[in-house]
Formats: structure tokens, sequence, C-alpha cells
């Protein structure tokens, strides 16, 4: 159950930088068995933040929207470190549980032992894959046009690099979706 209420921080990112610094900032606190659902319209900076996270981690390969493949799996950059799982759940199933279905055939609870897991449109579906997850809500600034998801392809810039301002609220949420004070609480 994804939370429903307002989660405990917020925080303005101006340019996609900030927001890969951002990311950067939160791959200090994260550790295998961490799951990060992003929750945001197409072009709100999921796939900036998650190479922000990528590049705080220390992984390997270049990090770029999964949406085709569905998950690329990087692998930690040092020996010690740990690695990065990108899942995109957009094209998957068309109804719940399909959506279930196609989740649980990527095997990501196996993945969660050794990489930090983030789920782009996990939202919903992804929180049932450990006790707590980390949700972040990433929102364009007012007035930032929607891309068309149907006219991008495998070679075009991530669509999360086409827009600047977003605003980002987010928290550590359990199971049941109530939010907690912290990654313990």
């Amino acid at each position: 159950m994804t939370a429903t209420g307002p989660l405990p921080q917020r925080r303005d990112l101006p340019t996609v930088a900030d927001t890969e610094a951002f990311g950067r900032e939160l791959a200090a606190d994260l550790r295998a068995g961490d799951l990060v659902i992003l929750d945001g319209p197409l072009g709100a900076g999921k796939t900036a933040l998650t190479r922000g996270i990528g590049a705080g981690l220390g992984v390997r390969g270049r990090i770029c929207s999964p949406t085709f493949v569905i998950a690329r799996t990087h692998r930690p950059g040092r020996a010690g470190g740990v690695g990065l799982v990108h899942v995109d759940a957009y094209r998957l199933g068309s109804t719940d549980a399909d959506v279930l279905a196609d989740l649980d055939g990527l095997d990501l609870d196996t993945e969660l032992c050794d990489n930090v897991v983030v789920v782009e449109w996990g939202a919903g579906v992804a929180e049932r894959l450990t006790d707590r997850h980390l949700l972040i809500r990433l929102r364009r600034a007012e007035g930032t046009p929607h891309p068309d998801p149907d006219h991008l392809d495998a070679g075009a810039p991530d669509v999360g690099d086409l827009h600047e301002a977003r605003t980002v609220s987010y928290g550590w949420v359990a199971l049941d979706g109530s939010v907690c004070a912290d990654r313990l609480g």
C-alpha cells in the first residue's frame, strides 16, 4: 500500500543537475536491500534522480531509462559496493494482477539482497517487496507540457532531461502505508 498522505520532507529542484545531486545525496544513506519507489508524471525527473543515485552508489554503466527493457542491473563499481537495479514499471501489464505477475517475474525480491532497487512508476504495486520503502514523489513545475511516451525511441534523450524545475516530497513508508519517522521508524 502506498502512502496516501503528505510525506515529511520536501525540496525544490530547479535543474536536472540539482535533481542528480539530490540523488547522490540520497545514495549516501541507501544500502543493499533498500527499495526506492519513484512516483511522478512523465518528464518529472525520475530517471535523472536515478542517475544521481547510481552516481552516489558508484555503480558501473550509463544509467538511462529502462522503459524498453523494463529493468537494468548496474554492478557495483568497487569491491564491497552496492549495485543498483533500475526498473520501469510503466509498460508492465494492463491490470494490477498482470503488473504483479510481471514484477514477480523480474525476481526483484532476490535482487534486493545485494542491491538498491529503484522502481519508476512503482507506486501501488512494488511496495510489497519490502517492509519499508523510500517513496519519492516528483512533480514538474506548473505549466510544463506533458511529453508523449509513444513518440520516444531508444535513442532519444531521457524525458526527465527535457524539463527542468521540479519539486520532490519524500519519506520512508511502511507496508501498511503509514509514514515512518525514518528508515527504522
